[in-house]
């Protein structure tokens, strides 16, 4: 298909998350990306510009570069779709759950899927009985957030109380995990197709929004280090974990081994960074697509 074919793309970035920052730098990346190739693409902001801007602008397809809430659950999917408008990754529902990474566990749990032991957190919570049933450490994170905002890891008894009004200033829904004592993976998902794996090690106790976006000293590893039928296996578990949530076009699943090696599924990330520090197109680089060629790739899914 020609690029022409494409028509004029909207590039939607910013919003009012608390990712904004982060979108911000994603849809600048995708919006160049796609106008070096000959795209007719420009940039739309939802926290400076309404629907109704976004009808009027008359777009054939847009490239969600959104991340957080109002753009990655489901919302601006809703509206989208009431608009006419294709775009790129998940539907409605599957956005909506992917961003509650409790109900997101719930399925999975549903589905016979391995992931990590938890508890949500309320004020009336006996925090000490959740200490002890999980063991410590523990991570304590927003249900509905992204970027570990509001993320912190409890490694002292009596500390899970003060992590948890940490998280709940950004949601009413927080989630505590019991710590999986091994390697942190990743695994892109693109088409129906799971991606080469990263494997994450943080210079600092866990990868954070720190080690994410603000530091150079986090290790990438791709390959993995993973011997091949190990990585085979997680990728096929993460795309099945893909496809329970009903997730399509492209995405990203964050997976933990144990010491045994065993995987733990953590949460799916509905619409991934696409910053220079992002693990989607450093997966797609190691499957031998540079990063215009995987915009392109993407944008191609809302045909």
């Amino acid at each position: 298909m020609s690029i022409k074919g494409f028509g004029k793309v909207g590039v939607l970035m910013g919003g009012n998350s608390a990712e904004r920052e982060v979108s911000l730098k994603s849809g600048a990346a995708v919006l160049a990306a796609l106008q070096r190739q000959g795209v007719d693409a420009h940039a739309f902001d939802p926290a400076r510009r309404s629907l109704g801007d976004l009808a009027a602008a008359e777009f054939d397809r847009v490239f969600i570069a959104l991340h957080g809430r109002f753009g990655e659950d489901g919302c601006m999917q809703g509206a989208l779709e009431l608009l006419g408008i294709p775009y790129t990754g998940s539907g409605v529902m599957a956005s909506a759950i992917g961003m509650d990474k409790w109900r997101t566990k719930l399925l999975w749990q549903a589905a016979g899927l391995p992931t990590p032991e938890w508890a949500l957190l309320d004020a009336s919570t006996d925090f000490a009985a959740v200490e002890k049933r999980l063991g410590l450490p523990i991570f304590v994170k927003p249900a509905r957030e992204g970027s570990s905002i509001g993320m912190s890891k409890v490694k002292q008894a009596g500390s899970l109380r003060a992590a948890w009004e940490k998280a709940a200033e950004y949601d009413s829904l927080v989630l505590a995990e019991k710590f999986v004592d091994g390697g942190e993976y990743t695994c892109a998902i693109l088409g129906d197709e799971a991606l080469p794996m990263i494997r994450l090690i943080p210079k600092n106790e866990y990868y954070d929004f720190e080690a994410k976006y603000l530091r150079d000293d986090t290790e990438y590893l791709c390959p993995c280090g993973l011997a091949p039928e190990q990585e085979k296996a997680i990728q096929a578990l993460c795309l099945k974990a893909f496809q329970v949530v009903d997730c399509r076009g492209w995405g990203r699943v964050d997976v933990m081994l144990d010491s045994q090696g065993n995987p733990y599924l953590l949460e799916i990330n509905t619409s991934p960074g696409m910053t220079d520090h992002s693990l989607v197109p450093m997966s797609a680089r190691a499957a031998g697509m540079d990063f215009d060629a995987l915009c392109l790739s993407i944008l191609e899914t809302t045909l």
